[in-house]
């Protein structure tokens, strides 16, 4: 595995995708176990997620540089950032209308996943089942997509869509997670 920089790096820290993916998952429960949420609440939470899901990523990006070519994590630093700046632009504007909530929450996905797929895309030549990631970066892309093309869809329809986006993202990050750990502990 010494020649596979990249996939070193992301088997030693495959905890941080694990994370990503449990928080991800509790969000999506989040919004079931809640339905009569409130549209604030959603923002809130919504919010949470992303700040959360971006320094986490954003540590992995630069956790992995010293063990990795840092061309290799830039899509990881992007998907950090984005994070936080939707995260931070959610808290400091709470009171943003449904469309608007919509609109960003399908921009948000459309763009992570695009960089999602361009990571994985990047990755193949360094791991084998990149599929996971491109799976998930399909379903980012999905979401954002149908989020701006319908976003005046009822409250509660996104609610759960956007809910269970993020547990079948959650559970692909959770798999890909103790794939990455189970290649590093072949190669230990």
């Amino acid at each position: 595995m010494a020649h596979r920089p990249l996939l070193r790096a992301m088997a030693e820290n495959w905890w941080i995708a694990l994370v990503r993916g449990l928080l991800a998952i509790l969000f999506g429960v989040l919004t079931f176990v809640w339905p009569g949420i409130s549209l604030l609440s959603l923002v809130l939470l919504f919010g949470a997620y992303t700040l959360v899901d971006g320094v986490v990523a954003l540590y992995g990006a630069i956790k992995g540089r010293g063990s990795a070519e840092r061309s290799s994590l830039w899509w990881l630093l992007f998907v950090g950032i984005t994070g936080i700046a939707a995260g931070i632009i959610t808290f400091v504007y709470p009171q943003v209308t449904a469309l608007v909530l919509v609109i960003f929450i399908g921009a948000w996905a459309l763009v992570r996943g695009i960089f999602e797929i361009i990571g994985a895309i990047r990755l193949r030549k360094e791991i084998d089942h990149e599929w996971l990631l491109i799976l998930a970066g399909i379903l980012s892309v999905i979401v954002g997509l149908f989020l701006l093309i319908k976003p005046g869809a009822g409250a509660l329809a996104l609610l759960w869509l956007i809910g269970g986006y993020a547990i079948a993202f959650g559970i692909i990050l959770v798999w890909l997670a103790f794939r990455l750990k189970k290649v590093g502990t072949q190669s230990a």
